[in-house]
């Protein structure tokens, strides 16, 4: 256990990838898919191979001894981990370039879920390959965000830390004398893991009881858990299990929304449960807005065309709401079959602004979805409140306790100072796309569903789908780019190249 924790953190990681291997290569040879097993498997036996030699190269070297310097091999895993999962998937498909399975492979790893593969192309292991690599994607954001980015105030944290960002140190963490990043880590992934490894099973086993094949269940399951969107059928829609899935997958999307899901460290009140959490209560309110009125819009409208009696109809356009709502909040990107019907039945076309709108706020901090988070969103609402209510009250005295003051100050400050460089961001590289011919659409549609990690909106959100191959090789690897600055975010770019957080 000491040896594995005195690795180097980018080590860990591509040892991970590379033992991961087996299961695509043990899949490829069930079905006598023998180059694919082939392919796998010796990319994971030489990828383990060098991951031993250079770990016995270093092992007498501390490594781990920062969270920073864990930040950095985080971000460094994001864009050259990609470069060894890439290897396989390459050798696999055969008929593909090395940039696109390189592309294919940082959409996943960054729980994006954009592909450039139609899946009829792909055969039943590389299909899995995409969706482990997502799951894997997934947990590394989980086990970061509590062993890297809380004692670092990034990624969400810097809200209602009482440090600077980058320079906080986990609340609680000095007294309670597990400071050390090394074991952090390690205490992380013994905790994380099982319940991750234990959802995903438990999801997979229901969509197979629902009448989904093997295959479809366990990718669908891994996609969902990891809010990556990844399917081996190109969504629900076409997925055996229909109605009764897309319920069970419902359910398990509410993990996205607040880490008080699963942990219960996110307290914001003196009041516990997951009831209390603001970032739960803002998703739900989310969640039940945009749908209800889009179901009124969609009422209204059925008057129009005589089929405002039609309450199956309205019941089931009302469900495809729900569901695709809270699947873009959470970031998967998952249709319901019903979103298509809730548009015939009204006579309407939904824009897709709503759905990137949706992608943006994104689901909880510290969970696996993307976006802005909500717990960002909650801090800006208390802050307007708060001035609105000094605007009828000038002389009033804000009711709240001092976690409650420190998110609605500070809190509101640092979120709208991350709104400001999501913005920017986001008109940068919009318009750096535009310099390879592409219309504002497209290019606005790109950078949110990059940034954002949220894959499925290339294919749902414009009035016509884009076909990414399309794209030419630069712009690919700009995509790729920011898709790892959405998944960092880039607040903790900031701060790793600051001087002040590397001191001391």
């Amino acid at each position: 256990m000491n040896a594995i924790k005195n690795l180097p953190f980018f080590l860990l990681m591509l040892l991970a990838a590379s033992l991961s291997t087996l299961v695509p290569a043990i899949y490829a040879l069930w079905i006598e898919e023998f180059h694919d097993a082939r392919s796998f498997f010796y990319a994971g036996l030489i990828g383990v191979i060098l991951t031993s030699f250079v770990g016995l190269a270093l092992a007498t070297r501390p490594h781990n001894a920062s969270a920073m310097s864990q930040l950095v091999a985080l971000l460094a895993g994001f864009a050259l981990l990609p470069v060894i999962l890439a290897v396989p998937f390459y050798e696999a498909v055969r008929n593909t370039s090395f940039s696109s399975a390189y592309f294919e492979m940082v959409s996943a790893l960054t729980t994006t879920g954009a592909t450039l593969f139609e899946p009829d192309r792909l055969s039943g292991p590389e299909h899995l390959w995409r969706a482990q690599v997502g799951w894997l994607g997934g947990l590394l954001m989980w086990v970061s965000a509590s062993a890297i980015l809380a004692p670092l105030a990034l990624g969400g944290f810097e809200v209602t830390a009482a440090g600077a960002p980058g320079q906080a140190v986990a609340q609680g963490a000095a007294r309670s004398g597990r400071g050390d990043p090394a074991a952090r880590l390690l205490r992380s992934t013994q905790e994380l893991f099982p319940v991750y490894a234990g959802l995903t099973l438990a999801l997979a086993v229901m969509l197979l009881v629902s009448g989904d094949p093997p295959l479809v269940a366990i990718c669908h399951a891994m996609s969902v858990l990891a809010t990556s969107g990844i399917s081996p059928i190109g969504g629900l829609v076409d997925s055996p299990s229909g109605l009764p899935g897309e319920m069970i997958v419902f359910c398990f999307l509410f993990f996205a929304l607040s880490r008080l899901t699963f942990s219960s460290d996110t307290g914001q009140s003196t009041r516990t449960g997951l009831l209390y959490d603001p970032e739960f209560r803002m998703g739900l309110a989310i969640i039940l807005i945009v749908p209800l009125t889009l179901f009124l819009r969609h009422w209204l409208a059925a008057f129009d065309v005589g089929d405002e009696r039609n309450f199956a109809a309205g019941l089931r356009a009302l469900w495809g709401g729900l569901f695709t709502g809270l699947s873009f909040l959470t970031t998967t990107g998952f249709v319901s079959d019903d979103w298509a019907s809730a548009q015939g039945w009204s006579g309407l076309s939904t824009p897709g602004i709503i759905l990137m709108a949706l992608a943006i706020l994104g689901g909880g901090v510290a969970t696996t979805a993307g976006g802005v988070k909500l717990l960002r969103v909650f801090a800006l609402y208390v802050n307007g409140a708060r001035e609105i209510e000094k605007l009828i009250h000038p002389s009033s005295i804000g009711r709240s306790g001092p976690v409650m003051r420190r998110i609605r100050r500070e809190g509101a400050f640092i979120a709208w100072v991350f709104f400001m460089l999501f913005a920017v961001t986001l008109a940068g590289l919009t318009m750096l796309l535009g310099l390879y011919g592409l219309d504002f659409e497209t290019s606005v549609t790109l950078t949110v569903a990059s940034l954002a990690n949220t894959g499925p909106l290339i294919q749902v959100a414009p009035a016509e789908t884009f076909d990414l191959l399309a794209l030419a090789p630069t712009a690919k690897l700009i995509l790729c780019a920011a898709m790892i600055l959405g998944r960092l975010e880039l607040l903790a770019i900031i701060v790793m190249i600051s001087p002040d957080s590397w001191r001391g």
